[in-house]
Order: C-alpha cells, then sequence, then structure tokens
C-alpha cells in the first residue's frame, strides 16, 4: 500500500510557516503500521508561543475591523476548499490518527459542515433591542470579539474539532492561536492551510506545534489571551482552567465521558446492540462519546450479550485504507499501554471477559498499534471499568432490576456528555429525558454523532463553560456589550 510522501509540519505564525526556535524535530508515525513514518513535526517552546500571541495582538485590530459578513465570506471558502480536498484529507487523516477511511471522510464532511454554518453566522451576528423604563432612550446590545484566542485541540479528531474551535472564533472577529495534538501535526498543518488559502489575512490564525504542557502554561500565562478553548482529558483540562482562574481568562473545557446506553425490556434489542457496537468500537473508541457501558434490564441481559457478541465478531481490525477493515489502530504506543492496562484492571476486579481483544493474533496486526473489540459483563458499577475513560474498543455490560435501577447506575459516574436509552415507552424515554445527568441524550439513538447546528457538550466532568457548535459557539467567542442612547 502507497503510503503519503513524508513531510515536515512547521509552525504557521504572522502569515508564514516557519520552524521552532528549537529547530528540532519529532517523528511522525502510522499506527497501523508502526516502523513506517509519515513524516516530522517541528517542536516549539514557549518562546514560539509568544511569538504566534505577537502577530495574532498586532493582526486583531484590522481583523475586528473586517465586517462580519466579510469575515465569513473567507471562512466558508476555507470550507469549500476542505471539500474540494476531503479526499486527500480523509487519507491523511486515517494515515496519521488511525481512522478508517470511511470514518475519516465522515470526520471532513463534518468539518466542512461546522465550518460552513459557523460562516452563515457572519450576518447573523445579532443583538437585541430592549425596551427602556425611561423615556427618549433606546437600548441596544451587540456581540464583540474577545481579542487574541486560544484553541487547544486533541488527536482523536483532529480535523473536525480545530475546525469547529477555530472557524466561529474567526468569524467573530478574534486572532487565534492553534495548539494542535503532538500526535497529528500534519492534520492540522492542512486544516490551517485552508483557512490560509482562503484568503484569512496574515497573524489573524497562527499555530504553534510541540509539547501540551509547556506550550499550554505558556498560552494560560500570557495576559495578552482573553479565552482558551480547551478539548482533551479531564486533568488536563482541570489544569489549565485552574491556572486560567488566577488571571480571571475566560476558558471553556471539553473533556471526558464514561457514557452509558440503557437498554429497557420493551426495546427493540437489534436496534440497541448495533448501537451499542458502533458506539464502542466505532473510531476504536477514540472519541468522548463513545459507548462504553451498557445498562442492561436482566431479563434482556443474556440475549443482548450474545447479540453484541456477536455485532463485536463481525469488526475487522486492520490498516484503516484497506476494504473491509472497520476498526483501525489505538493512535500510538502510550495509549495502546492504557488500554491494555485498563482491560487488565477489569479482569483483576473480577469482571466477566465475554470477548479480550488486547492481544490481537493476526500477524498483521503486531505491527501496529491494535486492540480489537473487547467486551466485559458482570460488571459492578464501582469497577474501574465502569468508571473510568479507557479510550478504546472497549464495553462494560452492567445488569439493572427496572427503571430507576439503571438510570442510578447510567448516572453513578463523575461524566456527563452523553447518554442512550432504547425503549417503546413514551413515558419512561421523557423521565429519562429529565433525570438522566449528561449533556446530550438520546432516545432510540446511539450516544455518538453531532450535528453542526446543535450545541455540543457535557456536564459534571465532562465539561465547563458555554457549548461548542451551532449558535452557542459565539457565546464562547465574543462578549455582549450594551449600548444605552438617550434622545
Amino acid at each position: 500500500m502507497k503510503a503519503v510522501a513524508t513531510q515536515s509540519a512547521l509552525n504557521y505564525i504572522g502569515g508564514a510557516w516557519v520552524e521552532s526556535t528549537s529547530r528540532e524535530h519529532v517523528r511522525d508515525v502510522n499506527p497501523a503500521r508502526s516502523s513506517e513514518s509519515l513524516g516530522d513535526a517541528t517542536v516549539s517552546g514557549p518562546e514560539d508561543v509568544v511569538r504566534a500571541i505577537d502577530a495574532a495582538t498586532v493582526a486583531y485590530p484590522e481583523w475586528r475591523r473586517t465586517p462580519a459578513p466579510q469575515r465569513g465570506d473567507m471562512v466558508r471558502k476555507a470550507a469549500d476548499l476542505m471539500e474540494l480536498r476531503r479526499v486527500e484529507l480523509g487519507r491523511l487523516l486515517t494515515q496519521e490518527e488511525g481512522k478508517t477511511l470511511p470514518e475519516s471522510l465522515a470526520e471532513v464532511d463534518r468539518a466542512v459542515a461546522n465550518v460552513r454554518f459557523a460562516a452563515g453566522q457572519g450576518s447573523r451576528l445579532n443583538g437585541e433591542t430592549i425596551p427602556s423604563t425611561q423615556r427618549g432612550t433606546f437600548i441596544y446590545t451587540v456581540r464583540d470579539p474577545l481579542g487574541v484566542v486560544a484553541c487547544i485541540t486533541p488527536w482523536n479528531f483532529p480535523v473536525a474539532i480545530p475546525a469547529w474551535k477555530i472557524a466561529p472564533a474567526l468569524v467573530a472577529g478574534n486572532a487565534v492561536v492553534f495548539k494542535p495534538a503532538t500526535l497529528t501535526p500534519l492534520c492540522a498543518a492542512q486544516v490551517v492551510q485552508c483557512f490560509v488559502d482562503a484568503g484569512v489575512p496574515e497573524g489573524v490564525l497562527n499555530m504553534v506545534l510541540g509539547p501540551g504542557d509547556a506550550l499550554s502554561r505558556a498560552i494560560v500565562d500570557d495576559e495578552r489571551v482573553k479565552a482558551i478553548s480547551f478539548t482533551g482529558s479531564n486533568a488536563v483540562g482541570r489544569r489549565l482552567y485552574a491556572q486560567a482562574a488566577k488571571r480571571l481568562c475566560k476558558v471553556q473545557l471539553e473533556m471526558g465521558g464514561k457514557n452509558a446506553v440503557i437498554v429497557m425490556e420493551d426495546a427493540d434489542l437489534e436496534k440497541a446492540a448495533e448501537s451499542v457496537a458502533g458506539g464502542a468500537f466505532g473510531a476504536t473508541g477514540q472519541r468522548c462519546t463513545a459507548t462504553s457501558r451498557a445498562v442492561v434490564i436482566r431479563s434482556r441481559l443474556v440475549d443482548f450479550t450474545e447479540l453484541l457478541a456477536a455485532k463485536a465478531d463481525t469488526w475487522r481490525a486492520g490498516d484503516g485504507l484497506t476494504d473491509g477493515v472497520r476498526l483501525g489502530p489505538i493512535v500510538d504506543d502510550t495509549q495502546l499501554r492504557k488500554v491494555r492496562d485498563r482491560i487488565e484492571a477489569g479482569k483483576r476486579e473480577g469482571a466477566r471477559v465475554v470477548r479480550d481483544g488486547s492481544a490481537p493474533s493476526k500477524p498483521d496486526l503486531r505491527a501496529g498499534y491494535f486492540v480489537e473489540p473487547t467486551i466485559f459483563a458482570d460488571v459492578d458499577s464501582d469497577m474501574s471499568v465502569a468508571q473510568e475513560e479507557i479510550f478504546g474498543p472497549v464495553v462494560s455490560i452492567l445488569p439493572a432490576n427496572d427503571f430507576e435501577s439503571a438510570l442510578a447506575v447510567a448516572n453513578s459516574v463523575g461524566y456527563g456528555l452523553s447518554t442512550s436509552i432504547y425503549t417503546r415507552d413514551l413515558s419512561t424515554a421523557f423521565r429519562y429525558a429529565e433525570e438522566s445527568e449528561a449533556g446530550m441524550l438520546h432516545v432510540n439513538i446511539p450516544t455518538v454523532g453531532g450535528e453542526a447546528q446543535v450545541p455540543f457538550g457535557g456536564v459534571k466532568d465532562s465539561g465547563l463553560g458555554d457549548r461548542e457548535c451551532g449558535t452557542a459557539a459565539f457565546d464562547f467567542f465574543t462578549e455582549q456589550r450594551v449600548v444605552y442612547v438617550g434622545y
């Protein structure tokens, strides 16, 4: 199979692709074949972050004065370019992150949809008029950009998440410093290139590549950065928030999930099992909305478990560019070890292994970072596999006696991102919608997915601050001012 030509990912600062001050590079590998190099990426330090913030600070005033509809037009052109480069982006995403090609193409499509939606808001950054209690007084509100903002993104959606952060930030009139994950620098560079080729002016969008801790600290500590939008782990998000709070910097956090599907006695079992399989094993389980728990009423437990195991057998693992492969690799060796450690912990705690994919036996899978579908049954809600985010193709089945106990189990984790229930009973569905502790609820629909026009985000340990996507994205990237006019 032909690999992409090796390439170097550089920083993009002040309208130019530039080396980091360290001149160091780190190798970028294909997780399906760890011996295959895709290229390398420059390794930045805090001084490179300062240069990016300098450039954004200089560019911001003129970008703010650019009419919002014109800003939206440039962002819309970026969406058009992403669509034009869809296959190229999709293949690169598969080779760098590991998704199957259909999953990668779907991610590019989602990025395009989000960028287009945000672009359209350039003509809709509306305020409101408010009646005054005083005679001869007219009151209205306006949305203003914040200034220089930072977007810190993870490796698991290296095209879609940067796109849905950067686009509304730009349309709102902010200048952006973008810090992508170290594992997917080539995808990040191509996302930036789409905005550059669309005509975004020099300094308005900047990208700095390098280790998360050092660069994030430099971003947080700089008073010129007025807001930080972060997607990543709960542990890192908490640290970032604590640091930013010291200077009252606005922060948006999108973090982990431990998402449950409740399967009621009257559920369409085939549909429910298909949903859990897709949610648990799709994207190799490496998404915050992945289904990691199935809470099943006892009367359907045996049938559901057998059905889910049968479906897991159809998820062929391998290189995501190969036809017929449904499950790509784990992103890197560090993450592979974490997933395997979580599986071993489940075994030690007494969960029954229905299917163990921790050590694939096929020779072609040994060349990469693979874990095959893994299913635990007889899981107690206090076991680590039922409480901790695994970020791999692993799902736990937990029994429940009735709706009340099922909902209690679903709510018994620190996370609160996405949940689902399968039932034919309208009353049960609405009770679930009222009492489920999650930011996104689904009835007879999987826990994964999202739409460009719909807010995205969680509660509890899954998120903090304004929602992403939809018009809600502009709540974070703008501030409201009130104008009183006496006439």
